[in-house]
């Protein structure tokens, strides 16, 4: 009965959402060109609520449950696992005051209004994952720009997300390079549980009546660190621990 409900509304909402991204993308683009970041900024963090509405639609519910007080005058490295796309929305706007940014593949940096755009020109690193020669020089610039910013990097270490919930083996080679070229770094471990429900039943229709749960973990000062594998490893630890099976 839940999946033959959801057709109706997985309609609604690609409709909703799509007609999100599309204005949104005009928004954009002339926020950035009359008033630059400052005015694409303001622009995408309203993006990512408009996209938590349309989500709304579909019965999610959103929880991101943050204990902490972190302030914007340190760089973040944000390090949570991936089970959807839906994963980005939430950080991007409970974490708004950071000015997130993505360590994303390079396909997504074409072909996807509203998106695209942000990822080219908000700051995010696209990255080759199959050319290392690529992949690294644009890593190096992206930690250099966090670190001189006191931004926040996102990295979703398992590569790709779990489609069952499940998570993958950290590959820890991009965080291992962040925490080496943002060393006054806090790293803020989060898990995601449920978004990869979205998906159960592929891309359409759409899993209805989910509650997506965001777990900060305790923020952890890379400097208490001598040995980086091992706070690698708590990180992945922390954050997997947590997920609900």
């Amino acid at each position: 009965m839940q999946k033959i409900i959801s057709y109706p509304l997985s309609v609604i909402f690609y409709l909703c959402f799509g007609i999100t991204l599309v204005i949104f993308q005009a928004i954009q683009w002339f926020s950035y060109n009359i008033f630059g970041y400052k005015g694409l900024k303001v622009v995408v963090d309203f993006l990512q609520l408009a996209i938590i509405r349309c989500l709304n639609i579909l019965g999610t519910r959103i929880s991101f449950n943050n204990p902490y007080t972190l302030n914007t005058d340190q760089p973040l490295i944000i390090v949570a696992n991936h089970q959807s796309m839906f994963d980005i929305s939430p950080i991007l706007w409970y974490m708004r005051k950071h000015h997130v940014k993505f360590v994303s593949k390079k396909e997504l940096g074409k072909g996807i209004p509203s998106i695209s755009y942000n990822l080219r020109h908000g700051g995010s690193v696209l990255i080759d994952r199959k050319n290392p020669r690529q992949a690294l020089p644009a890593m190096m610039k992206f930690a250099e720009y966090i670190e001189s910013t006191n931004r926040a990097a996102v990295i979703f270490p398992e590569g790709t997300r779990s489609k069952n919930g499940v998570p993958k083996p950290f590959k820890t080679k991009g965080l291992e390079l962040l925490i080496k070229k943002i060393p006054s770094a806090l790293i803020i471990p989060i898990t995601v549980n449920n978004s990869w429900k979205m998906l159960r039943y592929g891309n359409f229709p759409m899993g209805i009546g989910n509650h997506i749960k965001f777990k900060v973990h305790k923020p952890l000062e890379i400097t208490n660190f001598t040995d980086k594998t091992e706070l690698i490893q708590q990180i992945e630890k922390t954050i997997v621990d947590a997920i609900e099976r």
